[in-house]
């Protein structure tokens, strides 16, 4: 053996050991119990950060104790298409072309995104690889593989079929000027300068001391016409008084009621808004919450409807000039501050001002599926960890509202959904006509210019009102159909993802391996994605899709702040999995980890990880090189040497069944910090720093090393699942000594 643990050397050549013996793949097995864990899909384009990391270091540990348990363990892998984060990292590399999605049909992008991920998909891979991941590479699952893809417009036509998919209004990033929806993403924001107008509202049936109006600031007064409500905050001592009291609205002249509510800012304009719920995502909620109208100002084309009066047929700008007029005219302007500094969101493509507005979305109704799943961890089929994370779940499942499931997005599965366009003249499409040029508009429209086959190869959008007559099919129901261009939110087809890495619902990994017996994820997506899973997981099957959940806690910079790129303390995994191993990153993680708290990245932890490991490696020197120089054969340890053994002996073998029910104890309730730590001081200070150091000076060295080998082969075991590699190439190195020749991740894990 080497003086010192070189990592480098090791760490393919093991792995590469690992995968070829087919320790990884277990068989349905009707002797064996078996035990299941889904590996959480990170990005197929993207690369592993930290928290991913600490998740496979946490998910590993657990599935090598249960297979050296005997356990028939199953670790699935898979890697999610990622939507629009996907969408927007390809068009980055457009952009560097001088090129953007608007360039290309629908079906195009797709085909070009597609083959973008597929290059980039196995670096991924690779890095599941570089972390010692034992997972099983013949079941491996894509969030696009076809199998998966028709399990998912399955479960969507069965939810229709059950009357749990409507459509209705959400709130959108869209952008007149584009034509277009943008994601989060894909919207910059910018610091501008714009005026700010306070506005007159007269009171309906003032008091003797009240006043004769009220003022309310904004910079939009153009969509006044629509807004049917005023807002004040009910702890603001200063307009409180105005709850239930009415004004007049001042462009149409109509009556206005006020509300009290929360998001009120009291330190913005005069501590009273305007409430424009078709127009702003706060107020929609707001709006949803009090039952208030929900009215729309304007076009897709960005121009004012019908409703707006004089303002009718204008742009925003135009709109807004229009409306102030109105306003001075009616000496209902009380003044204007021209150096109102706000952030204000544009589209990336061209730089227009995004029009937050509402567009037909499907949605679920989440009634009748959040309440099992809530019961479920109510009642404790599904366990919380840590406990005290429960809270979170609780409160998501009983405020949970109906599920917006399609996004304005290309990559992504399509929504099922086709259109008759005879039946639905005023379907707004965009398509790119044969002579590359983007043409948008209503169908009665297109279709007198244009033939279906041209609308259809070179369609980018589709938007259909919500009396639109359609039909639910994985296929084209025929001649004259157009499918709906939304694609499923990811979470939507993730959420299905125990059943699908599984191949629900008839086959034989499915009837043995589901329920799945533990999901680990980061706390941060327990309302998005655990909480799915589980209603989808009962919805679909009668039970919950795992059996607990425990959550990890966020990874966060050395400073304690979140990692990101634009402060510069993002942590690069492959920079420490370089210099320090990557069994010290995984344990320097896990015995860092809080059960379950944010925590600072722990570089000092995974330096002592790193001397840890070359500790246990030249604990393994020593011994080979003592055996080597023992004039007498080495028995193997059993019982019957008891007579034999001194009192240090009878002290570290004690010990040592005292840790293995420790680390046994640790792991069933998740306590994997509290599992390392103890493994960790028992071979460093009670093996190498007293037991070793007492035998050096004993005659009966044959018993002392038969005591040796038995509790340090055995904490090789304990350790393995911590520390996979370095624990794997000592086992190799230590075969002569050894009974059994075979590989460590598949030895029987030890029992006191």
């Amino acid at each position: 053996m080497d003086k010192i643990y070189d990592h480098k050397k090791y760490e393919e050549k093991i792995y590469k050991l690992w995968e070829k013996s087919g320790a990884f793949t277990p068989k349905v097995d009707n002797n064996k119990k078996p035990y299941t864990i889904i590996l959480p899909l990170p990005n197929a384009s993207g690369k592993m950060h930290t928290g991913n990391v600490l998740m496979i270091a946490i998910e590993d540990l657990l599935i090598r104790w249960k297979r050296m348990q005997g356990f028939s363990a199953l670790w699935i892998p898979g890697t999610d298409h990622a939507g629009i984060e996907t969408q927007v990292t390809f068009e980055r590399h457009l952009k560097e072309t001088g090129k953007s999605r608007f360039d290309f049909d629908r079906q195009t992008l797709y085909k070009m995104i597609w083959g973008f991920v597929q290059e980039n998909k196995h670096l991924i891979e690779s890095q599941i690889r570089s972390m010692g991941a034992s997972v099983d590479w013949t079941r491996y699952k894509f969030s696009l593989d076809p199998d998966i893809v028709d399990t998912v417009l399955t479960t969507f036509e069965k939810l229709h079929a059950d009357g749990l998919v409507y459509k209705d209004d959400y709130m959108v990033n869209y952008c007149p000027g584009c034509g277009t929806t943008f994601a989060d993403l894909e919207v910059v924001h910018k610091e501008r300068k714009d005026p700010l107008y306070y506005v007159r509202y007269p009171l309906v049936n003032k008091g003797k001391s009240e006043p004769d109006y009220i003022v309310v600031a904004t910079v939009r007064p153009e969509p006044i016409f629509v807004d049917t409500h005023l807002a004040v905050n009910p702890k603001d001592k200063k307009n409180n008084w105005l709850v239930g009291k009415k004004v007049k609205n001042p462009l149409t002249g109509k009556d206005m009621e006020i509300i009290a509510d929360d998001f009120v800012d009291p330190k913005f304009g005069t501590g009273i808004v305007k409430m424009t719920p078709a127009h702003d995502k706060v107020d929609l909620e707001v709006a949803k919450k009090h039952s208030l109208p929900i009215n729309k100002a304007l076009d897709l084309n960005g121009k004012v409807l019908p409703e707006g009066g004089k303002l009718t047929g204008l742009n925003v700008v135009q709109a807004r000039k229009m409306a102030v007029k109105i306003l001075g005219d009616k000496g209902l302007l009380e003044k204007v501050d021209r150096n109102y500094s706000h952030s204000v969101a544009v589209c990336y493509k061209v730089g227009h001002d995004i029009e937050p507005t509402i567009l037909p979305n499907w949605f679920v109704k989440v009634a009748t599926l959040k309440k099992p799943a809530h019961d479920a961890v109510k009642r404790g089929k599904v366990r919380i960890f840590p406990k005290w994370q429960e809270i979170k779940y609780h409160r998501w499942m009983e405020s949970m509202l109906d599920w917006p499931v399609s996004r304005q997005a290309v990559w992504g599965i399509r929504i099922p959904v086709w259109y008759n366009l005879k039946q639905n003249p005023k379907i707004a499409l965009s398509f790119i006509n044969k002579k590359g040029k983007t043409v948008s508009g209503p169908v009665d429209e297109l279709t007198k210019k244009y033939s279906l086959a041209e609308i259809e190869k070179g369609l980018q959008t589709l938007i259909a009102p919500h009396d639109a007559q359609y039909r639910i099919s994985k296929k084209s129901p025929g001649k004259g159909y157009l499918q709906e261009t939304d694609t499923f939110d990811t979470w939507f087809s993730s959420g299905q993802w125990p059943l699908v890495t599984l191949g629900y619902p008839a086959s034989a990994d499915f009837k043995n391996f589901y329920p799945t017996d533990v999901l680990e994820t980061a706390w941060e997506i327990l309302r998005l994605w655990v909480s799915r899973m589980i209603m989808f997981g009962i919805y679909l099957t009668g039970k919950s899709p795992f059996k607990d959940v425990y959550l990890h806690g966020v990874v966060r910079a050395l400073d304690g702040k979140k990692m990101s790129k634009s402060l510069g303390n993002v942590i690069n995994p492959d920079d420490y999995q370089t210099e320090f191993g990557t069994d010290a990153l995984r344990m320097g993680l896990v015995i860092g980890n809080a059960n379950g708290h944010d925590f600072n990245f722990p570089r000092d932890k995974v330096t002592s990880a790193k001397n840890f490991a070359n500790k246990i490696w030249n604990m393994g020197r020593f011994m080979k090189f003592m055996f080597e120089k023992c004039e007498t054969k080495v028995p193997f340890y059993s019982p019957d040497l008891t007579s034999n053994l001194k009192k240090e002996d009878k002290i570290i073998i004690k010990k040592l069944n005292t840790l293995v029910n420790k680390t046994d104890s640790s792991l069933e309730k998740y306590r994997f910090a509290d599992a390392a730590d103890a493994i960790y001081h028992f071979m460093w200070h009670e093996l190498a720093d007293k037991y070793i150091e007492t035998m050096k000076n004993r005659a009966d060295k044959d018993i002392a090393l038969s005591v040796l080998r038995h509790i340090y082969l055995n904490c090789l075991k304990l350790l393995h699942p911590f520390m996979p590699f370095v624990t794997e190439a000592i086992w190799q190195e230590l075969k002569p000594l050894r009974k059994k020749k075979g590989l460590l991740i598949t030895s029987l894990w030890p029992r006191s």
